[in-house]
């Protein structure tokens, strides 16, 4: 992207209608950008039908046990390498159902991001930006839901399982905030009223009275934001049988792993296919400063087994080429092993994953040094690696929201698509 515009560009018949519509009454209208394009550019997408499961690994999964191993490196740790179905790929023992359904995935092994800490971390890796003071940027879930979901939709598009992201819908308002489920796929106590139905139809018409009342003479988007939200979560109450999948986990059980990392999994593939554009799941513990291989040991084979299955489940149900799945931490950790057997968090070269829609399976992108020190070849920057992600789903990255009358792009501006991992 140019870092300069022409003289020309300074002063547009676009940049003055948008400067006089920002000055008008001495306020702003936010998020007005979406009168310039970005509504139109959710249209096309939505056309796509592409969703995305995220699956966070929070604390930072290390590229050693997984994707990137060191064998016989003083960077190496006790695991062995096992062979995949594709050749000349190689991935650690603890993995032996993902080893064989490498040829569904696309593994990014030259990862360089800037936040070494857990919390801007988490955020950079939601967001694809640094934390700022005066921009709230929004997660990748609530960009995905309004570029792939469905405003008529009675389910929300972007919901939650046990993660740790708190960015929420940021500069796009609260029309796509995730929705936050418990950590076993549970609904959340305010998802259900208590009142009967007719009470609950009553009091709603009189809420809708007053505040369609209040709004034909203060056009302010708050409050235009607050009876969509509202509304978005009356609607829900049609629908509230698609989370009641309880019968769906008996049968599914031992196809995705008894545990709660694959009962995250089977609720993401199963709300995916109702229709929600966007879903996260998560699993903690991978902050391993102590005892890392044993930490990898518990952790990997749950969380291996049940992506191994959601892949399967997908692929079964003829979803898979629509779905992106995306598996990823924060950060990565260190190639030196410290005293206590752990490893500490690392940012300079580390792995990645995606399968399933708009990439390309069977691939290893990148490559370290022999220790895993450093990027060897074919960085990829989180700007990167997001703008590859929406450009899979049918997103441009350089589409623009404002933030007052600032355009803020999805993914930075200095990004590159990695091409060779799409289809």
């Amino acid at each position: 992207m140019r870092k300069q515009c022409s003289p020309h560009e300074h002063l547009s018949r676009r940049s003055l209608l948008k400067g006089s519509l920002a000055t008008v009454g001495g306020g702003t209208l936010m998020n007005w950008g979406g009168l310039f394009g970005s509504d139109a550019f959710a249209s096309e997408a939505k056309k796509s039908n592409k969703r995305c499961i995220l699956i966070w690994l929070n604390g930072g999964c290390s590229q050693f046990e997984t994707f990137d191993m060191k064998v016989g490196r003083p960077s190496g740790g006790p695991f062995r390498e096992i062979s995949t179905n594709v050749a000349g790929t190689r991935v650690c023992e603890l993995m032996p159902k993902i080893s064989q359904r490498m040829d569904k995935l696309a593994v990014i092994r030259s990862m360089r991001t800037t936040e070494i800490d857990h919390p801007q971390g988490i955020y950079s890796m939601h967001t694809g930006w640094s934390k700022s003071a005066d921009t709230r940027f929004p997660e990748i879930g609530a960009i995905v839901a309004k570029y792939c979901g469905s405003v008529e939709s009675d389910l929300p598009d972007f919901v939650k399982i046990s993660s740790q992201g708190d960015a929420g819908s940021g500069i796009l308002g609260p029309q796509y905030q995730p929705f936050q489920l418990g950590r076993d796929g549970d609904l959340p106590t305010f998802s259900k009223s208590n009142l009967s139905v007719d009470l609950e139809s009553r009091r709603h018409g009189l809420r809708d009275f007053v505040e369609s009342t209040y709004a034909a003479n203060h056009q302010a988007e708050p409050v235009r934001m607050h009876r969509e939200a509202y509304e978005r979560a009356r609607r829900l109450n049609n629908v509230l049988g698609t989370f009641e999948l309880e019968q769906e986990w008996e049968k599914y059980r031992d196809k995705y792993g008894n545990s709660k990392i694959g009962r995250r999994m089977m609720i993401a593939a199963r709300l995916v296919e109702a229709g929600v554009a966007f879903v996260e799941v998560g699993q903690s513990g991978y902050d391993t400063h102590a005892d890392n291989f044993e930490g990898h040991k518990s952790l990997v084979p749950p969380m291996e087994h049940g992506w191994a299955a959601l892949i399967d489940d997908l692929e079964e149900r003829g979803l898979l080429d629509d779905t992106l799945i995306v598996w990823m931490g924060e950060i990565g950790r260190t190639p030196k092993i410290n005293n206590r057997s752990g490893r500490d968090h690392y940012v300079r070269s580390w792995s990645t994953a995606l399968a399933g829609g708009g990439v390309k399976g069977g691939l290893v992108y990148g490559e370290s040094d022999e220790d895993g020190v450093d990027v060897k070849s074919d960085k990829v920057t989180e700007a990167d690696f997001f703008a590859t992600i929406y450009t899979a789903l049918g997103i441009d990255p350089t589409t623009e929201n404002y933030a007052g009358v600032r355009p803020i792009p999805l993914a930075q501006f200095e990004h590159r698509v990695v091409k060779e991992l799409l289809t």
